[in-house]
């Protein structure tokens, strides 16, 4: 079961206060930070155990928008930030959107802090084809015309990214504090996740009498972890094979030997 955080655990970090009256009547705090302003967005960063990164408006000018983007990356690390959370672009390897080049980049800006990340990949807003113009249009003028061929398109709903955003924001579960919980839940007794780094935990593998080539790799997986390498999903294997063993199940199994 996962525990919702309550509205005055949260800060919404704005430009404009005004226009964000309606998360403050939901008691929700608001900070200013400007994408411009290190400095302002390093305050409100303050204390923050996990930032949802939302991409610069400034989508006209890629060069403003790395800039503004490498600020907040800046300020997340120097405000002590333990976990972001990116929206970039599904298709950012392979599409010739000029828009793609700053998530890439970002992306790299990112991993550059040290700070364990999640990127979520969005398709196109549907709101992008979809909207009050074109739809207007395409009835007023019985056709909907446009320079997309015959090629496909998936998209999805701002309503329902945000929606991922903040499950992925606000829910436990996808890092290895959960697994250590898991562990604690089946076996009774406490157990605890404890970040340390690349040398200090190949050492420990080696005091514990892995080989030194082993305990490499086993260390080197695990920072494929912290990096993000290893944070992308897909229902492909349940789709495959229908269902798939609860963690808590392999837990047991392993403690049973």
């Amino acid at each position: 079961m996962s525990i919702q955080p309550s509205a005055n655990e949260i800060v919404a970090v704005v430009r404009n206060a005004e226009k964000a009256s309606a998360l403050a009547d939901l008691g929700v705090e608001l900070r200013h930070g400007d994408y411009n302003d290190r400095a302002s967005l390093e305050k409100a960063f303050a204390r923050a155990s996990r930032l949802l990164f939302i991409p610069s408006p400034d989508a006209h000018d890629e060069t403003l928008r790395i800039l503004q983007h490498a600020n907040v990356a800046k300020a997340a690390k120097d405000a002590n930030a333990r976990h972001i959370i990116y929206y970039g672009y599904a298709f950012r390897e392979t599409s010739q959107l000029p828009l793609t080049s700053t998530h890439v980049i970002t992306e790299r800006i990112i991993r550059t802090t040290n700070i364990p990340f999640t990127f979520l990949r969005n398709p196109l807003y549907t709101d992008v084809f979809v909207n009050p113009q074109s739809v207007g249009a395409a009835v007023q003028f019985v056709a909907l015309v446009a320079n997309a061929g015959e090629g496909g398109v998936h998209t999805a709903s701002r309503h329902d990214l945000a929606l991922a955003g903040a499950a992925v924001l606000t829910e436990d579960g996808h890092e290895l504090g959960q697994l250590a919980q898991t562990i604690a839940n089946v076996s009774g007794k406490e157990v605890v996740y404890k970040s340390i780094s690349f040398d200090e935990h190949k050492a420990l593998l080696v005091q514990a009498g892995l080989p030194e080539g082993v305990a490499v790799m086993m260390s080197a997986i695990y920072q494929s972890v912290a990096e993000g390498e290893t944070s992308k999903t897909s229902d492909d294997l349940i789709n495959l094979i229908g269902t798939l063993i609860p963690l808590e199940e392999v837990v047991k199994q392993s403690l049973q030997g």
